[in-house]
């Protein structure tokens, strides 16, 4: 199924293809929920913590390549926008062998940097055979990220939200069979949950793969998309390049804050892995509503159709502070009831720490909700750069902050969970005053 969103009610348009891709980011979520779940049950707080570790690691590795697919998925949009199909082609070849030489590069870099990585995160001595094993074995799944995500961001590109969606519903039922079994059944602790997670990517992966070649010819990747040209290239990696870097910059922020947190000793950062994962959950539809909106955006410049992106700007701005709001309040008044999904009753101090994060970050949801309409729309209006320059400028003052405050004693930790508002903040504020400046440029006619 496919949404032209060119044509049509602005609001229910962009409604209609974000759910979509919420539900499956959401999905993909399970796959890490279900592991930090069954662990924190059935294998205590010191596994809970390496896969909560893991997992930041993880997200920093994988976001190089989401960024790289994201970034080719706006060049995509734009000539299915101009309904240029021979373009649409000659990107496609070059984004698939781009993100197939850095997922190589990647991949055998984190297998040979795996000890040093540890090291640099300062894990405590006891969470590093845990860690070690479960990273791993996750990074054996690193090529099955670039093959979803590559074909999602083509089928996304198109209208097209729906289908990745439900592979990845199957593959998240597959995920949850598969962790039950390697862990309760056989035993095979946090190796066998990583296990499962990489399994279970690897089938919907393949799944998607299936897909495109059986049912969507006009998909397929020919041999003559790989007589790669210069041009084509060029604007790959002009958009791919620097949605990357966004994305891994962000999380490289996120990755150091982890290795403060660490610095804090087993029940901080139990208490951390147990909230990011809520908060990757409460703040995920909006960041996935960012990307529906620079899809939307990226097909309406292809077309010239610039007060219908006018508008789609202040409905995308309506539909977000409302759903964030809404996930503030939720957030705040059941933070402790959140963290216990994760950890026994007993785990007093974990649960306090954890609530006390969720509540001071979640109260700001909006914050975060505007920075990623801002990603989007940088991105969709082939001003990637602006989206680097945001998000160094919220991680550069998270990151910064949290190690200042945390060395203050009256301050600590919670020096950390509130660099994180601050850092939006400021970056929500530059990407408002750069528009309002170059509105003209960016939306010449308009």
């Amino acid at each position: 199924m496919r949404t032209d969103l060119t044509t049509g009610p602005v609001a229910s348009s962009l409604v209609i293809f974000a759910l979509p891709i919420i539900a499956g980011n959401l999905l993909q979520q399970v796959y890490t929920i279900t592991d930090t779940l069954i662990v924190a049950k059935f294998l205590g707080p010191q596994a809970l913590a390496a896969v909560g570790s893991a997992y930041t690691l993880m997200t920093f590795i994988t976001s190089i390549l989401i960024g790289l697919c994201m970034g080719s998925g706006t060049a995509f949009a734009i000539s299915y926008g101009e309904r240029n199909m021979p373009k649409l082609h000659e990107y496609m070849g070059a984004a698939f062998v781009i993100t197939l030489i850095t997922t190589a590069v990647l991949t055998a870099t984190a297998f040979l940097l795996l000890d040093q990585t540890l090291t640099l995160l300062r894990v405590p001595p006891d969470i590093v055979p845990l860690m070690k094993t479960y990273t791993a074995i996750m990074y054996s799944g690193i090529p099955a990220t670039f093959l979803y995500n590559y074909f999602a961001a083509l089928l996304r590109s198109a209208g097209n939200s729906l289908t990745p969606v439900l592979f990845l519903a199957a593959s998240a039922v597959a995920n949850i069979i598969l962790d039950l079994w390697f862990i309760l059944q056989l035993k095979l602790g946090v190796g066998g949950a990583a296990a499962a997670t990489v399994i279970s990517q690897y089938l919907s992966a393949l799944l998607l793969f299936w897909h495109i070649y059986a049912k969507q010819p006009e998909f397929r990747l020919k041999p003559q998309a790989f007589r790669l040209k210069k041009q084509s290239l060029t604007q790959i990696i002009h958009f791919s390049f620097l949605t990357s870097l966004q994305q891994s910059v962000m999380n490289l922020g996120i990755l150091m804050v982890q290795g403060l947190v660490n610095s804090f000793g087993t029940t901080i950062m139990a208490a951390f892995a147990a909230a990011v994962k809520i908060d990757s959950i409460a703040y995920m539809p909006v960041q996935d509503f960012g990307n529906a909106f620079s899809t939307f955006i990226a097909q309406n410049y292809g077309a010239a159709r610039r007060e219908r992106i006018r508008l789609g700007i202040k409905r995308a701005v309506q539909l977000a502070v409302s759903f964030s709001l809404c996930v503030s309040a939720a957030v705040c008044i059941c933070a402790p009831k959140l963290i216990q999904l994760f950890v026994s009753p007993e785990e007093t101090e974990i649960i306090a720490a954890g609530a006390q994060y969720l509540r001071t970050e979640g109260a700001f949801y909006t914050g975060i909700a505007i920075l990623f309409l801002f990603y989007g729309l940088y991105r969709a209006l082939e001003k990637p750069f602006m989206s680097v320059v945001l998000t160094i400028i919220s991680l550069g003052t998270r990151v910064a902050l949290a190690y200042l405050l945390a060395a203050q004693e009256s301050i600590g930790v919670h020096g950390i969970w509130w660099s994180i508002p601050i850092g939006w903040a400021l970056a929500d504020i530059t990407g408002y005053v750069y528009y309002r400046l170059r509105r003209t440029s960016l939306l010449p006619g308009t």
